[in-house]
């Protein structure tokens, strides 16, 4: 049974809520909004998106991420960094430390878990 609504074109929709300033912004100040899908003990999965901009990370959960739109580099510590774009999807995995280097407005779809 799907217990959220059906969403036919995930990088289009509008009826995105401000979730302000990002925390992990290592630079200018960069602007998130989102929707939550759904959520249940601790998990999470939704859309997101966020104006360019540098940023770190420390992850205390799996996140599951789908590029919808825009594209970012990805360098986790220690390692090559790849560029995740329109269609790319990829795992980072509880403990990962890196950065995020947003090229222009991302938007994905995410699972927390």
């Amino acid at each position: 049974m799907i217990t959220t609504p059906l969403i036919e074109a995930a990088s289009t929709v509008t009826e995105l809520e401000d979730w302000g300033p990002l925390a992990e912004a290592t630079g200018d100040e960069m602007l998130t909004s989102g929707v939550t899908l759904w959520s249940s003990d601790g998990s999470e999965a939704g859309i997101w998106q966020c104006t360019a901009g540098p940023s770190t990370w420390s992850l205390e959960q799996n996140e599951f991420v789908h590029v919808l739109s825009g594209s970012m580099t990805v360098t986790r510590d220690g390692e090559e960094s790849f560029l995740a774009g329109p269609g790319s999807t990829f795992l980072v995995p509880v403990g990962w430390k890196g950065t995020w280097e947003i090229h222009e407005t991302l938007r994905k779809l995410y699972v927390l878990f």
